[in-house]
C-alpha cells in the first residue's frame, strides 16, 4: 500500500499487473480555472479521470461545507458520493493523484481522501513530468462519465480539520504552531492578488509550499526535509502544527512532506487566509 508518495515506475508496475488502481488528475490553474481540463485533454495518464478543483474538489453551492474561504470543503458525505460516482467504492482500492503543478492540487485530492478514511492513497512523485519521462502509455480525451454507483463508505478520518474558532481561541499558545506555505511576499502582506486583506495570522511561521520540490521536480529526500523542518520549526514540537495557505489547497505539500519527513501527521485549517482575513475581530498582521 502506497500512502504518501509513489514514483512513476512503481505506478506503471501497478498498471501493468492488472492492480486495483484508480488514478486522477488534478492539473489546475487558480488564474485559468480552464486550463486544467485543457491539459487533460490533451494527454493523461490512461483511465486517469479528471478532478475540477472548484467542481470537484470545492463546494459553493450548499450549506453542509465543511470549511469556508474561497475553496470550502463540501461535506464528506457530498464528497463520498462523487467518488462513488467515479468508481471508487473500495476503501482497500490504490489511489494515486497526479498534476502538472509541483502537487499543488492533487494534494488536495490526497487529504480529502484521507479525510474521508481512505488511507491507500498516494501522490504521483513528480507529477504528470515524471510519467511522461517514463515513456509510458498516454491517452487524450474527455475523462471518462459518472456512473450511478454507491458511495465511497466513509469510516474514521485519517486527516485532522481544524476550524477558525479553534485557531482563535489557541492563539499565541505553544500548543499551536501554524505554517503558511504562500509565498514569502503574500505573507508579508506586499501583495496580495486574491483576498481582500493582505498579510497573515499573528504567529505564523512560511513555508512556500515550492520548497519541498527538488530541481528534479520530486520531493526532497526524507532527510533533508526533515533537517529543513527542523530549522524552520526551531524546536517547536511537530506535533502542534496546523497547515495552511490562501484557501486550503497548497498547504498540503507541506503537510505531505512532513508526513514525508517522518514527522508524523499534522492538521489543515482548510479556511486558510483566506476564510481568516474575512472573520470579524481577528487579528491579521503584515511583516
Amino acid at each position: 500500500m502506497h500512502t504518501t508518495l509513489i514514483s512513476a515506475a512503481e505506478l506503471k508496475r501497478l498498471m501493468d499487473c492488472g492492480h486495483d488502481v484508480r488514478v486522477y488528475d488534478c492539473s489546475a490553474d487558480l488564474m485559468n480555472p480552464a486550463a486544467g481540463q485543457a491539459q487533460y485533454k490533451e494527454q493523461h495518464i490512461p483511465g486517469a479521470f479528471f478532478v475540477g478543483l472548484d467542481a470537484h474538489l470545492s463546494d459553493k453551492t450548499h450549506n453542509d461545507c465543511a470549511s469556508g474561504g474561497r475553496h470550502p470543503l463540501p461535506s464528506r458525505e457530498r464528497f463520498a458520493a462523487w467518488l462513488g460516482r467515479t468508481g471508487l467504492t473500495s476503501p482497500h482500492t490504490q489511489v494515486v493523484v497526479y498534476d502538472r503543478q509541483s502537487a499543488n492540487y492533487c494534494g488536495r485530492l490526497w487529504w480529502m481522501l484521507k479525510w474521508c478514511g481512505h488511507e491507500a492513497v498516494a501522490v504521483l512523485d513528480g507529477g504528470w513530468a515524471a510519467w511522461q519521462a517514463l515513456g509510458a502509455a498516454v491517452e487524450s480525451g474527455p475523462s471518462p462519465a459518472e456512473t450511478a454507483a454507491p458511495a465511497y463508505p466513509l469510516s474514521a478520518a485519517r486527516a485532522t480539520l481544524v476550524g477558525t474558532e479553534d485557531i482563535a481561541q489557541r492563539l499565541g499558545s505553544p500548543g499551536l504552531t501554524l505554517i503558511d506555505a504562500r509565498a514569502a511576499a503574500r505573507f508579508r502582506g506586499e501583495v496580495e492578488p486574491l483576498d481582500p486583506v493582505a498579510g497573515h495570522i499573528p504567529g505564523a511561521l512560511n513555508r512556500p509550499f515550492t520548497e519541498n520540490i527538488g530541481p528534479d521536480g520530486r520531493f526532497k529526500p526524507a532527510a533533508q526535509l526533515r533537517a529543513e523542518f527542523a530549522q524552520r520549526l526551531a524546536g517547536r514540537d511537530p506535533a502542534s502544527v496546523v497547515h495552511h495557505c490562501g484557501s486550503g489547497v497548497s498547504a498540503i505539500p507541506n503537510l505531505l512532506a512532513m508526513e514525508v519527513a517522518g514527522l508524523g501527521h499534522t492538521a489543515l485549517y482548510a479556511g486558510s487566509w483566506s476564510e481568516w482575513c474575512n472573520t470579524p475581530s481577528v487579528p491579521c498582521a503584515v511583516g
